[in-house]
C-alpha cells in the first residue's frame, strides 16, 4: 500500500514541485508537460499481459529499455530548448521513480536475486 502510495505521489505530485522549481511563474503549464511524459507508460500495452503487479517496468518495456533511458538522462542535461529539456527531465524522473518501485519489489522479496526482479536487463 505504501509502495503504491509513494509511486504515484512520485508520478503526479511530486513532478509538480518539480515544475514549480523549473519556472515558477509558468509551473502549472510544466506540470501538465510533465503529466503528459507519463505518456511512456503506453509501452505497457506492447506486453503480455498489460499490467503484472511484480514485474519491473526498467529494463522490460521497450520505453524503459537500457537503450532509451540514458538518452532521457543525457537530454536533461544537454539539451537547450526549454520545453524539450523538460520532456526530458519528466522521462528521467518517471525512469527514477520506476527504479524505486523495481528496488521496493527486490527488498520484499526476501530470498530472490536482483536479476529476478530486474529480468529485461
Amino acid at each position: 500500500m505504501l509502495q503504491t502510495l509513494v509511486h504515484y505521489f512520485l508520478h503526479f505530485i511530486f513532478i509538480g514541485a518539480i515544475a514549480y522549481w523549473y519556472d515558477k511563474t509558468n509551473w502549472k503549464k510544466y506540470w501538465l508537460i510533465l503529466l503528459a511524459t507519463m505518456l511512456v507508460d503506453l509501452d505497457h500495452l506492447l506486453a503480455t499481459p498489460i499490467f503484472q503487479a511484480e514485474r519491473c517496468s526498467i529494463g522490460f518495456h521497450i520505453l524503459h529499455s537500457e537503450y532509451v533511458v540514458p538518452l532521457y538522462f543525457l537530454g536533461a542535461i544537454f539539451i537547450k530548448h526549454k520545453i524539450i529539456r523538460l520532456v526530458m527531465i519528466g522521462l528521467a524522473f518517471h525512469m527514477i521513480t520506476d527504479f524505486i518501485d523495481c528496488l521496493w519489489m527486490l527488498s520484499k522479496c526476501g530470498n530472490c536475486a536482483a536479476s529476478e526482479v530486474f529480468r529485461g536487463i
